[in-house]
């Protein structure tokens, strides 16, 4: 059975992926590959607040997605936590409260880890990854596609 996300699985996740780096902003890790960012932990911002309080939300994390159409489908589809603000339109990323982590399985959020890196990593990495993980004579499709 896959278990619930945890914020550590955030970490563990894009470090497990191949020619990470890791850079601060401010506090905040912010993973990369080939010094291109995939994921990154938010610094509050007034673009992301609680609609209720009008707070800000102090637990954002940023995650790349490959398109646009990729972006629509994370952000429209009710059964996931994703949400974007309108400082990100046009950009390719979705946005996860981390509080909302749980609301995806590992395996979900390995994913997104995951596509994350195949679109910011060279097509080379890309391919390369993809291949080391053709363990059944096919490689798994909807990877970054």
């Amino acid at each position: 059975m896959d278990r619930p996300a945890r914020i550590t699985d955030v970490h563990e996740l894009a470090l497990g992926m191949p020619h990470v780096t890791v850079e601060h902003a401010i506090d905040n890790p912010v993973y990369q590959v080939g010094g291109k960012s995939f994921v990154f932990f938010r610094n509050p911002r007034p673009d992301a607040v609680d609609p209720e309080t009008g707070e800000r939300y102090t637990d954002v994390i940023v995650f790349w997605v490959e398109s646009e159409a990729d972006k629509q489908a994370l952000i429209q589809d009710p059964a996931t936590p994703f949400f974007t603000t309108a400082h990100f339109d046009g950009h390719p990323s979705v946005l996860l409260r981390a509080s909302r982590v749980g609301e995806l399985t590992r395996a979900e959020l390995a994913e997104i880890v995951q596509d994350a890196w195949l679109s910011r990593a060279s097509a080379r990495r890309a391919a390369a990854w993809l291949r080391s993980r053709d363990v059944a004579g096919g490689a798994e499709q909807g990877q970054g596609t």
